[in-house]
């Protein structure tokens, strides 16, 4: 049959079908990670590894959609930046400090609150597909590396912007980590779109 891959077809009562979809990198590194699975010698699976690490550093030039693979600076620079932009109002806003003072008393509130945090981070990083981001090389080869890269930078600004402006007292240890966790909610969710949205 000719024609291009991508082109629609018409069937036999003149219907117009959708267009094909088109491949993109992530199909060539999902193509790539399964004959790396199936051939046997050590010079071609390094072979396969090359083209695998050739791919990750191959540029797109949408900024949705995009294949994001590993965790860099540049990524730990836009997490920071998504965690103090999102996370600036909460350190000066007094609520955040009534909040930690009852999730403090309340510990399964503090739990349910972290719970939600993590499932609203591994959403948008993982499942919202605003971009397409892929895990490579996880930590312990189980641990997400951007996303141990994203809770970890969130949680240290939260930390270090209430520690810094005297929003908490650490002579009741507890009581801090109970605000700083709550400061640290939208912090870890702006860390992750400051990561992912700009590819």
């Amino acid at each position: 049959m000719s024609g291009n891959q991508g082109a629609s077809e018409i069937d036999a009562d003149g219907r117009r079908d959708a267009p094909d979809d088109t491949p993109t990198l992530g199909d060539l590194l999902d193509e790539l990670d399964a004959l790396h699975d199936t051939v046997d010698s050590p010079a071609e699976r390094d072979r396969v590894e090359e083209l695998i690490e050739t791919v990750h550093d191959v540029e797109e030039p949408a900024v949705f959609g995009r294949l994001v693979v590993g965790f860099d600076r540049a990524d730990a620079a836009e997490a920071l930046l998504g965690s103090v932009l999102f996370g600036i109002p909460m350190v000066v806003e007094g609520g955040t400090l009534e909040v930690g003072a009852f999730v403090a008393t309340h510990p399964l509130s503090l739990v349910g609150t972290l719970v939600v945090a993590l499932g609203l981070t591994i959403g948008i990083l993982y499942v919202a597909e605003f971009q397409d981001v892929r895990v490579y090389k996880p930590l312990f080869g189980v641990l997400p590396r951007r996303l141990v890269g994203v809770v970890t930078i969130a949680f240290l600004t939260a930390l270090g912007l209430m520690t810094i402006w005297g929003r908490v007292d650490w002579a009741e240890p507890w009581l801090a980590i109970s605000q700083i966790s709550v400061a640290f909610v939208p912090m870890v969710i702006g860390a992750a779109l400051g990561d992912i949205l700009p590819g």
